[in-house]
């Protein structure tokens, strides 16, 4: 069984670091370190854990934040081949180990701007500043902003990802950048000069804050990725298609222009679900067979929608991906699929008639039912 998640913050990993703080600064409190960081540990989930570990280095670290910088910045693994992915290392802390450093320093650095933002920078190598940052583009946007992009050009990867994942307007786990969420430009000006990074992991982290930027201004996303795909590579191109993901999943019509999926020219010929009964537990299986109604190619991103049944006997649709094909002149598409149904945390299913839904490059093609049942008594 795999490790619970909140069990990269353990007893182990706390004493590593109180170890090598020590070695920064010899008149550290081990004991009282451990003792205040690892309190009924195992009732606390991972960020509980994690902001106990920064309370706990509020309360041992220098009073003066200066030199608990100095003991912090002493304290790290070499930046140098440095697995951000390693929780313990005996060179220095490293890893998820630095998220409740990078809290402390958004929580106590704010006045000292300059020697924190290095803290950040100097973080960010070994795991991510993502978090703590934001505490500074909130308090002090314009003065953060004009420090991330003096990072463009950072030769350390790490660096530069946290440029574009520090601004994303909803990080998961995150405080919300409102500024952001109703202004996106100044973090756009940033990710048009990430957008080409030679390193996928950055290129990934620009897609993540455009598509959350795409949850309030669609059309504006939609805009900059018809700029972005001209001239495009192939790893352009796969970022624009994933910053898309989610405005594609809504049939979002002017992204869908944009990427080239334009008003489907087809006839649905055949859509049937192959399983009218299904129990939670089971599969949904359906085919669909499509023809083209042009004399010329057609590119088809081809979803459904499951309307799941709710307890007041409406439903409630959620959109599934299934596939992008390049449709023939007078082609045909004959499709089968399968979905399973079973139980989930985030959904509590209901028996009764649910619906299933064609989408094709946004537009609904058909609707057909289907009868979900509980358990073999329903």
């Amino acid at each position: 069984m795999a490790k619970a998640f909140k069990n990269l913050f353990n007893q182990s990993v706390i004493r590593t670091m109180a170890r090598h703080l020590s070695k920064a600064w010899p008149e550290f409190d081990q004991p009282g370190f451990i003792a205040h960081a690892t309190h009924h540990l195992d009732e606390l989930e991972l960020k509980q854990r994690s902001q106990q570990i920064t309370a706990a280095l509020a309360e041992f670290l220098p009073a003066n934040y200066e030199q608990a910088a100095r003991v912090m910045l002493d304290s790290l693994a070499p930046a140098e081949g440095c697995d951000v992915n390693q929780n313990e290392s005996e060179e220095g802390i490293v890893g998820w180990s630095i998220m409740p450093m990078v809290d402390y320093v958004g929580l106590y650095g704010l006045e000292h701007f300059d020697l924190s933002m290095q803290l950040f920078r100097e973080l960010t190598k070994r795991s991510s500043s993502e978090f703590g940052i934001r505490y500074f583009l909130k308090a002090k946007p314009e003065q953060t902003l004009a420090v991330l992009e003096t990072w463009i050009d950072d030769p350390n990867q790490h660096v530069r990802r946290l440029i574009s994942e520090g601004t994303r307007p909803r990080l998961p786990w995150g405080m919300r950048l409102m500024d952001f969420i109703d202004e996106p430009m100044p973090v756009i000006k940033l990710l048009e000069s990430l957008k080409d990074d030679n390193e996928e992991y950055v290129r990934r982290s620009v897609a993540n804050n455009l598509n959350d930027i795409a949850k309030d201004h669609p059309d504006l996303v939609a805009q900059i990725a018809k700029r972005w795909l001209v001239g495009a590579d192939k790893n352009r191109l796969r970022l624009v298609k994933h910053a898309c993901r989610t405005l594609i999943k809504q049939g979002h019509k002017p992204t869908l222009v944009a990427l080239g999926y334009g008003v489907p020219k087809v006839e649905l010929k055949g859509f049937e679900v192959l399983t009218p009964q299904v129990e939670l537990g089971s599969a949904l299986a359906f085919e669909v067979l499509l023809e083209s109604t042009v004399d010329s190619e057609q590119n088809l991103i081809i979803d459904y929608a499951i309307h799941h049944r709710k307890a007041n006997g409406k439903t409630s649709a959620k959109v599934f991906k299934w596939k992008t094909v390049c449709l023939k002149p007078r082609g045909t598409l004959e499709a089968k699929r399968t979905h399973k149904i079973k139980q989930i945390t985030t959904r509590t299913y209901y028996k009764g008639l649910h619906y299933l839904e064609l989408l094709v490059n946004g537009e609904s093609l058909g609707l057909i039912d289907f009868d979900l049942s509980l358990n073999r008594q329903d």
